[in-house]
Formats: structure tokens, C-alpha cells, sequence
């Protein structure tokens, strides 16, 4: 028995992880793909990261939500449809079963008690910073999905967040209020008693809920995270949570927030501990659906055991040249400047380790990071011609160290000191004086495509 076990757990492993996605057919790429993301977020939950942002998340949001609401229901106000909070509050509580209606009641009297006019200007500085520190945290979860370990800079922050806090609570109420208007005029009505098309309404009010926490969902997978999201993960991400959020919302209600022995154990504080059971369930099945985009995005990581994008110096010394030697393209023949993403699409990398690249760049005094672009770009300090190709491989080489811990701090060994000043001659006597000008010029020798108009010079897709 043990060894028929053995034998059916290896053959499941190998029908798993030894095949290649692209080389199967339809039915076995979805079964293959299905399993592999199964066992992915098994992983992943084990790991107890995504628990842990989940718990992280929901302490933060118990500290921020009244100043959430209380933001959004100065903007609502202005716009007249303050009175939408309430119904969509509930119906985010609804899992709770009748301690709902207490909970949103009383959120809300906190709410209206908080007079934004009367806090003065620190107050309020300090309400839109709760807020502000709520996004921050949620932005940081999900970097850490997407194995992005920067979050954006101030300046991006401020105005993405702003921007969230303000316009996305209108838009949202809009679309509920204007969908409850489409439903209830007299034409709606009428097709209500013609069949089929008061089934297909019936049907069509049932699934409406559905559609619009997975479209929500995928506008969060879509914008949170720093760095790019393609539509297609972001939507099948959003799809999965959006279904998965509903159905556990469906099964909270009918098995855990109607039982009574909650209420017999934890008496008056029954209702605070379903209200923080629900909230860590709804962040770890945002963070979850998130995860999902992320294999569907990055398929070539979706590996049985957990890929750590971890460069090593051989990596950093080539990847440092083919940035420099991008950014140094384009400043030279007057193209656009590159972005994060931009770099990421053309070398077909996570961001995150291309970032790392680029702050160490940044930090040597070689590229300067213009936030004043929507996105951020890169740009050389000096001018090309003066930037030896030796001073960038020795500012990537010397990466990480300080006044702690560096070079001078080893100890003399004159073998080991002999050798590595061999080392470092044979580099200036292979580069010499080659500048990044020289590197970028070398094109006129070697062929060159275009993709999506940047450059793919043959030696970097080699």
C-alpha cells in the first residue's frame, strides 16, 4: 500500500511540474495549470506570509475605518449621494447575519460625529494621513504578492492615494445608484412580467453582485500594486476572489455568524470577534485572488518549490550594462526615456530585481529618477562620453557595502590581495577606456530589431 502511494504521488508529480504548459493541449493546460495554482497557494498559506498581511490588514483597517468613511463621506456629500454609505456598508457586513445592522448603525454614528469642518488643520492632516497609512499598508501586502519590495515615491503617493480616496468613492456610488435607476424605471418594469426577460432579469439581479465585487477586484489588482498588471491576470485574479469572496460570504453567513454558541462563549464580544473573523477573510481572499494574477502573469514561477529573484553578481554586472546601455541608447538618438515597466517588458523580468538595479544606479550618481513623469523615468546624470564602462561595473561590484561593513575592513592577505588586484587590471586592460557612448555606438556593428520601438540589440537577447 505504502509503495502504490509512493508510486501515485510521484506519478502525480511528474504529470504536474515535468511537462511544459505550451507543449500540452487545451484540456491538459487547463488541468495542469489548475493543479499547479492549487498547489502554489497551498504553499503559500502554509508559508503563513499572505495569514500574516491578512492579520496585518485587518488591524489596520479597524484603526482606519472610521476616517475612511468619515473622507469619504465629506466627498460624498458634495455630490448628494452621502446616503449610499450606509446600504453598501451593510451589505459588506451581511455575512454577519443580524449583527450586521448593529455594526453598520454604529460605524455610521461614528461617522457622522466625526466634523471635519471643526477638526482644524492638523486634525484633518491627521485624518487623511490614517488614510493614507491604511493604502500604504494594503499597496505593501500586495507588493509583497508580486515580489515588489519598493513602495511609490511620496509625491506618487500623495496623489494615486488621493486620488483613490476621492474620485473612486464617487464613481462607485454612481454606478450602484445608476444601476438601481436602470432596474426601476418603467420600461424595466414592463419586461419584468414578459418572459423570458423576467427570468433573465431575475437571474441577472442574482449575478450583479457577483460581477461587481470581480470587477472591483480587478481594478484593485490592476492599481495597487507597484508595477505593471496585465489585464488578462488582473481579470482572472478578480474573477476567482470575486466568486470565492461571495460564496464565503454565503457560508459565513449561513454557518458561523446564525450559530449561537458564539454569543454563549464570548457573550457581548461575539460581535467583535465575527467582525474581525470576517474582515481577515475577506483580506486573505483579496490577497489570494492577487496571488493567482501573479502565476497567471509570471508562468515561468509557478515552480514546485517558491522562486526568490535573489541576483548574483555575475547577474548584476550584466543586467547594470543593459540598463545603461538602454537608457544610454535612447538619450543618445533622442527616443523617450525608459520606465520601470518599460525595463521590465523589454528584459522580461520581474521589476523587482531591475529595480534593484536601478537604485544602484541611482544611489552611484549615474541615473536620476524623474518623478515628474506619470511614470516615473530614468535619465543619465553626466554625459555619456565621460561615464567609463569600469566605474559601473565597479559601483555594481561594491553594491551593499557601508561604513560597517566594506572592503578595507578584511583583512590583509597578501595572496588574496595579489589576486584580486589581478583581477582588477584585467578588467581595465579589457575595457580600457570604453565609455557607455562607445557601448551604445557599437550597434553599427551589430544587427538591431525593433520590438514595440525599443531597442533589442542581438548581444542582449543573446
Amino acid at each position: 500500500m505504502r509503495q502504490s502511494l509512493q508510486q501515485a504521488v510521484t506519478w502525480l508529480r511528474d504529470f504536474v511540474w515535468e511537462d511544459d504548459l505550451r507543449e500540452l493541449n487545451v484540456v491538459q493546460r487547463a488541468v495542469v495549470f489548475v493543479l499547479r495554482v492549487l498547489h502554489m497557494l497551498l504553499r503559500e498559506l502554509l508559508g503563513g506570509q499572505l495569514n500574516l498581511r491578512a492579520m496585518s490588514l485587518v488591524y489596520t483597517t479597524l484603526l482606519s475605518i472610521v476616517p475612511v468613511l468619515a473622507v469619504s463621506f465629506s466627498v460624498l456629500t458634495g455630490f448628494g449621494v452621502h446616503n449610499k454609505i450606509e446600504p453598501v456598508l451593510f451589505n459588506f457586513l451581511d455575512p454577519l447575519g443580524p449583527n450586521a445592522a448593529e455594526i453598520t448603525s454604529r460605524v455610521i454614528g461614528f461617522v457622522e460625529n466625526v466634523k471635519v469642518g471643526v477638526l482644524g488643520s492638523v486634525g484633518f492632516a491627521l485624518l487623511i494621513y490614517t488614510v493614507i497609512a491604511l493604502l500604504q499598508k494594503i499597496e505593501a501586502a500586495f507588493n509583497f504578492v508580486w515580489q515588489v519590495e519598493h513602495l511609490r515615491s511620496f509625491s506618487q503617493r500623495f496623489s494615486n492615494y488621493l486620488s483613490v480616496i476621492l474620485i473612486g468613492p464617487v464613481l462607485v456610488f454612481s454606478a450602484v445608484g445608476l444601476t438601481a435607476t436602470i432596474m426601476n424605471t418603467s420600461l424595466a418594469q414592463q419586461l419584468f412580467n414578459i418572459e423570458p426577460f423576467g427570468t433573465m432579469f431575475e437571474m441577472t439581479g442574482k449575478l450583479i453582485p457577483y460581477f461587481l465585487v470581480c470587477l472591483a477586484f480587478t481594478l484593485i489588482y490592476i492599481f495597487i500594486p507597484n508595477t505593471k498588471v496585465e489585464l488578462r491576470a488582473a481579470a482572472i485574479g478578480g474573477l476567482i476572489a470575486g466568486v470565492l469572496w461571495e460564496t464565503t460570504g454565503w457560508v459565513f453567513a449561513m454557518f458561523i455568524a446564525s450559530s449561537s454558541k458564539y454569543a454563549a462563549i464570548y457573550s457581548s464580544f461575539a460581535i467583535l470577534i465575527l467582525l474581525l473573523i470576517w474582515l481577515y477573510l475577506s483580506w486573505l481572499i483579496l490577497l489570494v485572488g492577487s496571488q493567482i494574477a501573479f502565476y497567471v502573469q509570471h508562468l515561468q514561477y509557478m515552480t514546485l518549490e517558491r522562486v526568490e529573484f535573489v541576483l548574483s553578481n555575475r547577474l548584476r554586472e550584466r543586467l547594470a550594462l543593459q540598463v545603461m546601455y538602454l537608457v544610454g541608447h535612447s538619450h543618445y538618438h533622442n527616443k523617450p526615456p525608459w520606465s520601470l515597466d518599460d525595463f521590465t517588458v523589454r528584459l522580461e523580468l520581474p521589476s523587482e530585481p531591475v529595480h534593484r538595479v536601478l537604485s544602484i544606479m541611482v544611489d552611484a550618481g549615474y541615473l536620476v529618477e524623474v518623478t515628474s513623469e506619470d511614470p516615473p523615468v530614468y535619465l543619465p546624470v553626466h554625459d555619456i562620453s565621460t561615464l567609463r564602462l569600469t566605474d559601473i561595473l565597479a559601483r555594481v561590484r561594491a553594491a551593499g557595502e557601508d561604513r560597517f561593513l566594506n572592503d578595507e575592513q578584511l583583512p590583509q592577505i597578501s595572496e588574496v590581495d595579489r589576486l584580486v588586484a589581478d583581477i582588477q587590471e584585467s578588467y581595465l586592460n579589457v575595457l580600457g577606456k570604453q565609455t557607455l557612448k562607445d557601448l551604445v555606438l557599437e550597434e553599427d556593428a551589430a544587427p538591431v530589431t525593433e520590438v514595440s520601438g525599443l531597442p533589442r540589440p542581438a548581444s542582449i537577447e543573446q
